[in-house]
């Protein structure tokens, strides 16, 4: 059983320096150009925390160490070092201001979906020209990267092609060759390492950065749940079929729940049934044995999850 009380809710250390608090992780820099980034078990939507949910943290950030680790030889990433589970030593990078999307298939919700954008009929988006005919979830020709702007300062990620990438300045041309070949190659590696473990790896996003020398890195997480859409390759064709969305790991439960009570971006969040937070716990830990093949192992040292990663960041106190 699960012990559903080691929640890691947020990581405010104070003898650490520079703090950073995002939505999820809570990050510091160090004085030597490293940063301390540390997954906390929140889970955001709608632009606000929604609830903790148990080992999150740690899933997230063993998922990314597995896929970092399988995806070294075609891209250099930020990690050091994983001095506790939900913890990453990283480089400290300047994040290039494009996101890269890779989309294998005809899927999504968002605005800026090739799904939403093609059912309204758009043929042409992101640079690349897709065919008629298409439907809905059907694997495209050939993976495409649909790149939008980072959105800073709270304002929309807008679609991109490659020319205005580079006319704009976003990235030069050398940087945009580099950036999407070896989004395409780690696309590619992950695809087939998912096809393996009976998974379809559907879209994902890359967040690249350089170092001080200029050296292009892949930075954050790789092909984690959160970053990425996994359908299981065992009830695609049925679905395909049928016209329904393929089967996958839902967690959007609790967001489903909290949107059919409220309007989440307005209203307060009625409190989270804690059945609901024990299931999402358990979707998070499916996904990370179905995408590794690695059993999940549950790291339970420490009074509190804060304690234990207090003791192990120990060396890094100022």
């Amino acid at each position: 059983m699960l012990d559903l009380t080691r929640v890691l809710t947020e990581a405010r250390i104070p003898e650490l320096p520079n703090p950073y608090f995002g939505k999820v992780r809570d990050c510091y820099d160090l004085p030597d150009g490293t940063r301390i980034l540390i997954s906390s078990d929140r889970i955001s939507a709608f632009d606000r925390i929604l609830a903790a949910i148990p080992y999150k943290g740690q899933v997230l950030t063993q998922t990314a160490k597995f896929w970092f680790e399988a995806t070294a030889d075609i891209c250099p990433n930020h990690v050091i070092s994983y001095p506790d589970p939900n913890v990453v030593i990283g480089k400290r990078l300047t994040i290039l201001p494009v996101e890269i999307v890779v989309r294998g298939y005809l899927a999504g919700t968002t605005g800026t979906s090739v799904l939403t954008l093609y059912k309204q009929g758009q043929r042409a988006m992101y640079g690349h020209t897709l065919p008629d005919g298409l439907r809905d979830n059907q694997a495209l020709p050939a993976p495409i990267i649909t790149p939008t702007s980072k959105a800073f300062d709270g304002g929309h990620d807008e679609p991109l092609t490659a020319e205005e990438i580079v006319s704009q300045g976003l990235l030069t041309q050398p940087q945009w060759d580099e950036v999407s070949s070896k989004a395409l190659a780690l696309f590619a590696r992950g695809q087939k390492m998912a096809a393996e473990r009976g998974l379809i790896l559907v879209d994902t996003k890359y967040e690249f950065g350089t170092d001080e020398a200029g050296n292009i890195l892949i930075a954050d997480e790789i092909h984690t749940p959160d970053s990425s859409r996994y359908w299981l390759a065992s009830g695609y064709e049925e679905a395909f079929a049928a016209g329904t969305r393929p089967p996958s790991f839902d967690k959007d439960v609790i967001r489903s729940w909290v949107a059919a009570r409220c309007d989440p971006y307005a209203d307060e969040i009625p409190e989270i049934p804690a059945e609901m937070i024990a299931k999402t716990a358990q979707v998070y830990i499916d996904a990370y044995e179905a995408i590794t093949g690695q059993r999940f192992v549950p790291d339970t040292s420490g009074t509190t999850p804060l304690d234990r990663v207090r003791q192990n960041l120990q060396p890094y106190f100022g």
